[in-house]
């Protein structure tokens, strides 16, 4: 008689675990993704392939698509037009350039 009751518990307490190990995995799956630290300090006075590299979240010898690609993004966040710094802009444009070897001066227009 007590077989069958301790052999339920053990059914229902494996049930329980999976039921568990199931909502902690989709828990660890759907957080969000963990914040990276941002590069702390000012602008270079001529922007270097480093600079233009974290500004843009690129490394320093990123294929061309993926350089464009990335100023495509940083620019939307930052444009402008949509509340951003014409400041940031320019450090964004001009380190585009910098990584696509454009360079016109060095300095931004600031």
């Amino acid at each position: 008689m007590a077989t069958p009751f301790f052999a339920g518990l053990a059914v229902a307490a494996a049930a329980y675990a999976g039921r568990y190990g199931i909502q902690a995995w989709q828990a660890f799956k759907a957080r969000p993704p963990r914040m990276r630290k941002f590069y702390e300090g000012g602008f270079q006075v001529t922007m270097t392939r480093r600079e233009a590299a974290l500004i843009l979240g690129v490394r320093e010898h990123t294929p061309t698509d993926k350089v464009k690609e990335a100023h495509r993004r940083v620019m939307i966040a930052n444009h402008p037009d949509a509340g951003g710094s014409h400041y940031l802009a320019s450090k964004i444009n001009e380190a585009k350039d910098v990584l696509l070897g454009k360079t016109k001066g060095g300095e931004s227009a600031f």
